[in-house]
């Protein structure tokens, strides 16, 4: 079996349950950046990182290009291979967007795969926590650190 690891515990039931029903062999959930928050498939963490980077970097590219159409962004993007398929998929959790990068083999398809996306997203949503409010900057707690850090660094 292959294996399936987490940085938020939330996110490991939705993702077993994508890749046991679309049959997908790597999985990667991460940011626009490539910040990877959960995957599955992968052994080595270089792996990890690369596919990633890259993941990140044909889905920047191409939102760029559509930009520049004048179209709107692309939602999910697939590349077929003769053993292979790749699927990209944008999605937005209530921390911001994020993106899904899915490889999958003869066993599977891209049909299989989006729709399992589709679930997997809805399963995310749910079980996303809340972002943590944004604490207020208080105008006077400002005024204080700033002077504090001016005296600090001006005294002689």
């Amino acid at each position: 079996m292959k294996p399936t690891r987490v940085v938020e515990p939330w996110a490991a039931p939705p993702l077993e349950r994508f890749v046991a029903e679309s049959a997908a062999r790597l999985v990667l959930l991460m940011s626009p950046s490539g910040q990877v928050f959960a995957q599955h498939g992968f052994t080595r963490a270089v792996d990890v990182m690369s596919a990633a980077a890259l993941g990140a970097g044909i889905v920047a590219s191409t939102g760029e290009m559509a930009r520049m159409v004048e179209e709107p962004s692309f939602a999910a993007l697939n590349h077929q291979g003769a053993h292979h398929g790749i699927f990209l998929g944008s999605f937005t959790l209530p921390r911001g967007p994020m993106l899904a990068l899915v490889v999958y083999g003869p066993d599977s398809s891209v049909g299989l795969v989006q729709l399992f996306f589709e679930e997997l997203v809805r399963d995310l949503v749910q079980s996303a926590p809340a972002p943590a409010p944004a604490r207020p900057a208080l105008a006077a707690d400002f005024e204080n650190d700033l002077n504090e850090s001016l005296a600090t660094l001006f005294r002689t």
